[in-house]
C-alpha cells in the first residue's frame, strides 16, 4: 500500500533561493544532523541536478539506514523530484514544488515576495503485511516529522 502526505511551508525568500537550498546536499546534512546523516556516494556536497544520485547513510530508530536517491525530474525554479533507487523502502518518491508567495510569514521576503514550498511524499514500506502495519502505526508520521524538521531548518537558512 502506498502512503502519501503533503507538507506546506512558507519561506521568506525567493523561489530560486528556496529551490537551491532544497537541492543542496550540505543544507540537507545540516537539517538531518540529529540522525547523523552522511552523504557517502554520488554527489556528496553542493547542489544536485537532473540525473544526479546521492547515497545517504543515517541512523533511524537506532538502526543504520542506507538509501540511494536520484533526481528524476528538474524544472528550475518550480520543482524537482527525487526517488529512491536502492534503500529501505519498496518505493519512495518526494516531489518538491516552489510557488511564488507574496505573504511571507514575517513580511521579510525580498520585495514582499516569498515562497510557498510544497512537499509531496509517497512511499511504500517493504515486508508485505508487516510493512503495512509499520506504515500505519508510525512510519508515515515519522517521515512527515522529518520533512517538517527539514523545512524549519530551511526557514532559518538564506
Amino acid at each position: 500500500m502506498t502512503v502519501s502526505f503533503t507538507c506546506r511551508t512558507r519561506l521568506a525568500m525567493a523561489p530560486e533561493v528556496a529551490f537551491d537550498l532544497s537541492r543542496s546536499v550540505d543544507v540537507h546534512l545540516g537539517s538531518m544532523a540529529k540522525s547523523n546523516e552522511r552523504a557517502v556516494a554520488g554527489v556528496t556536497a553542493g547542489l544536485m541536478s537532473l540525473g544526479d544520485t546521492v547515497t545517504w547513510r543515517a541512523r533511524h530508530f537506532g538502526l543504520p539506514v542506507r538509501m540511494t536517491s536520484r533526481i528524476t525530474q528538474f524544472s528550475f525554479p518550480e520543482s524537482f523530484t527525487d526517488e529512491q533507487e536502492r534503500g529501505p523502502f519498496r518505493a519512495f518518491r518526494h516531489v518538491h514544488e516552489f510557488l511564488p508567495d507574496a505573504s511571507a510569514p514575517d513580511g521579510s521576503a525580498p520585495d514582499g515576495g516569498g515562497t510557498l514550498m510544497v512537499d509531496h511524499v509517497e512511499f511504500t514500506a517493504p515486508f508485505g503485511i508487516l510493512g503495512r502495519l509499520v506504515e500505519k502505526a508510525f512510519l508515515g508520521r515519522y517521515l512527515q516529522h522529518l520533512i517538517e524538521e527539514r523545512n524549519r531548518y530551511l526557514q532559518g537558512s538564506k
